[in-house]
């Protein structure tokens, strides 16, 4: 297996994975986001129902680099095509990670706002997050 071929399965593990959290595990991610305190508030559930549509932005994107993974499309032989499509998973990742950044320059939780960053699942999602920016940034770099 090629690094490009493992860094698009990468890609549509994490992608479908953000899918299963945000869309079909909403009240999982509703613990994540919102303290205990806070979870009886009446806007939980508009929260929670608001995030369904991370998932369902994260689902085509899976979706996508399974399909380049699995199909093989001529299109996808080029190499401004290839260069294209890892940039555009790394632009995909970094948008994640960058919203998070605020929130980390606050401190994560802040009283009963924003979310803890370092730590439990969302360091987790930070994490690779960064790391799966930088390495489809390096496989779009190399075609370059």
């Amino acid at each position: 297996m090629r690094f490009a071929d493992f860094v698009l399965l990468l890609n549509a593990l994490w992608f479908g994975g953000a899918f299963i959290q945000f869309s079909i595990a909403q009240g999982n991610t509703l613990k994540i986001l919102v303290p205990r305190q806070e979870r009886a508030n009446p806007i939980a559930p508009t929260l929670s129902a608001s995030v369904a549509f991370l998932g369902g932005i994260n689902l085509p994107i899976g979706l996508l680099s399974l399909y380049l993974l699995a199909a093989r499309p001529p299109f996808f032989q080029a190499r401004d095509a290839q260069l294209a499509l890892f940039l555009f998973f790394a632009a995909c990742h970094f948008s994640q990670f960058a919203y998070n950044l605020p929130v980390l320059m606050r401190g994560g939780r802040v009283g009963v706002a924003y979310w803890p960053v370092l730590t439990g699942p969302m360091l987790r999602i930070f994490v690779i997050d960064a790391t799966l920016f930088v390495v489809n940034l390096v496989v779009g770099l190399l075609l370059v």
